[in-house]
């Protein structure tokens, strides 16, 4: 419960970049990309509050909001995980991950990254606060999952005839938008976007994929 709680640092104790991680949160795509992109990093992971299920004030030492994940490398300190996962990409990159700028699907690139938290994620925070409310929320329902079926039934059939959303490798895009994904096939089951479930099929068998996931396990 205290701050930080433990440290994970995957290559050597002198890690450059460090990430500031809330639990059951969607920092783990920051751990991805850079599980990806082979450098050195630190976690130091935070407990919700076992009621609130809110951030720990010790957060705010890091970010005056409180939120996660905030990124500290050298003299940055970023927040926003479509932000945080450019300038990874931008600095570390070599050329990989992300279209090059002017490239034919660049645009498409910055597009998938933008919509993961700016369109798709909306509807689905909405059925989880929603259904807290109990009868109360119910009149809300149809609409919600109205929605939700818009956008991922949108981005099910982007991944018509593709594994990824943008060229025919692993970008930032698709890290961004693997939260999303992933919380709509868990919600709607396997069969209701087939296109995504082979997506998150996809994500969890890659080898950074698994290493990030086993760093929050041990």
């Amino acid at each position: 419960m205290g701050f930080p709680d433990f440290l994970i640092s995957p290559h050597h104790e002198a890690a450059m970049i460090e990430v500031h991680h809330l639990k059951e949160s969607r920092s783990r795509r920051i751990t991805w990309l850079l599980e990806e992109l082979g450098l050195d990093y630190t976690v130091i992971s935070y407990d919700r509050d076992p009621k609130t299920r809110l951030a720990p004030p010790e957060l705010q030492k890091i970010h005056p909001l409180g939120k996660a994940p905030v990124v500290r490398d050298k003299d940055q300190t970023l927040i926003e995980s479509g932000a945080i996962i450019d300038y990874l990409i931008r600095t570390y990159g070599n050329g990989h991950l992300a279209p090059a700028v002017g490239a034919s699907d660049y645009n498409r690139y910055v597009q998938f990254l933008h919509y993961a938290e700016g369109s798709a994620m909306l509807p689905l925070l909405l059925k989880l606060y929603v259904s807290r409310l109990g009868e109360a929320g119910a009149p809300l329902h149809p609409r919600i999952n109205g929605e939700i079926a818009n956008h991922f039934g949108y981005l099910n059939a982007e991944l018509e005839g593709r594994d990824y959303f943008v060229g025919d490798s692993l970008t930032g895009a698709d890290i961004q938008l693997s939260f999303a994904v992933q919380s709509a096939v868990r919600g709607a089951g396997r069969e209701a976007f087939p296109n995504l479930t082979g997506f998150v099929d996809m994500v969890a068998a890659r080898p950074a994929y698994q290493k990030a996931v086993e760093k929050y396990s041990e």
